[in-house]
């Protein structure tokens, strides 16, 4: 299960499947918008980091800023106690709402009635189902971390793969290797990547260090999986170890 899988699978959302989410500056704590999303239009979110919403009246999903430029960047995603609200930090390309007003809370409540607001944005088509992958923004969520999820999904199907070769042992490859040898291999060799990892972030002061060191957590990370495959240790029991672990005091030796 992704992590966006497991956030949505968590919150609650409303009889028409959608869950209020206010839309905050992240810089200056300014509430800019609040519009409603369904379960398609935060996963886009999640997966873009730019913010997708469900319109109400026209029935559709759309993405903020697609025909006006005015996009904004998910930095942080939040949802409330209860798990029936979403509270989304951005970055504001531009002005959030339709009239030009940096925020759609310009008006003064004492002004109600003085005018009619003005007509409701028309949001942007929906993209196809089978249309190009949208550009993913610059700026990471904070809370569901948009490159951590892409991590996420590749141990996902790194593990899958290590559990192949571990099933079908194809001759050449090395993970067969590995599990052929057996335990004491592959814990010998979770031994060296971890020492070269520890080498690799002593010198890892530039660039190229730093390079290095994502190379061997690379090699550590890969052997760890081939570990837990051969002990028969899932992703989820981590993840629930992990998540059993959240927000409990630490514990010093």
């Amino acid at each position: 299960m992704t992590m966006s899988e497991l956030l949505i699978q968590n919150l609650k959302f409303d009889d028409h499947g959608l869950i209020t989410t206010v839309v905050q500056d992240d810089d200056s704590g300014e509430v800019l918008m609040v519009a409603h999303m369904n379960a398609e239009s935060l996963a886009r979110t999640l997966r873009t980091g730019e913010t997708w919403f469900w319109s109400r009246s026209r029935q559709e999903l759309w993405h903020k800023g697609e025909t006006s430029g005015a996009t904004q960047r998910v930095v942080d995603l939040r949802l409330d106690c209860d798990g029936d609200a979403l509270l989304v930090r951005v970055n504001p390309q531009g002005p959030a709402c339709h009239t030009g007003e940096r925020s759609c809370f310009f008006r003064d409540a004492r002004d109600v009635g003085a005018s009619k607001p003005p007509q409701a944005e028309e949001p942007a088509k929906v993209e196809k189902k089978n249309g190009p992958i949208l550009k993913r923004a610059e700026s990471p969520l904070s809370l569901v971390n948009v490159a951590a999820m892409d991590l996420g999904i590749q141990l996902q199907e790194l593990f899958k793969l290590i559990q192949e070769r571990k099933d079908q042992r194809p001759e050449g490859s090395y993970t067969s290797y590995l599990f052929n040898s057996g335990l004491d291999k592959i814990l010998k060799k979770v031994g060296e990547e971890s020492a070269e990892t520890i080498i690799a972030a002593k010198n890892a002061g530039d660039d190229e260090g730093r390079k290095q060191l994502s190379s061997e957590i690379s090699d550590l990370l890969y052997h760890l999986l081939v570990l837990m495959v051969e002990r028969d240790v899932s992703l989820h029991d981590i993840a629930a170890e992990l998540s059993a672990r959240a927000g409990k005091p630490a514990n010093p030796k």
